[in-house]
């Protein structure tokens, strides 16, 4: 089965952000290696950017998820504040 591929004003419409954004997140997921792209042409000429999810396999086991509860932080009350001061 393919998976579904959508162009970046497709997926801002329906996410209701602005296709900047948008593609700023999906370049970020593109060198994570999460997402893929692929250059098109429409029948109007205009160059339309696909992207689809490359399919991936996620296997817990209960040491990988000990090693992963080792790496979690729990910020103070201070660096909370800030974090949502930034926001």
């Amino acid at each position: 089965m393919q998976p579904a591929s959508s162009n970046v004003s497709q997926l801002a419409r329906e996410l209701g952000i602005s296709r900047a954004l948008l593609q700023v997140h999906l370049r970020k997921l593109e060198s994570a290696g999460l997402v893929s792209s692929t250059l098109e042409l429409s029948e109007d000429g205009k160059a339309m950017k696909y992207y689809e999810v490359v399919p991936f396999a996620l296997n817990l086991t209960p040491g990988s998820l000990i090693a992963l509860a080792e790496t979690i932080t729990i910020a103070t009350d201070e660096e909370a504040g800030q974090a949502q001061g930034e926001s």
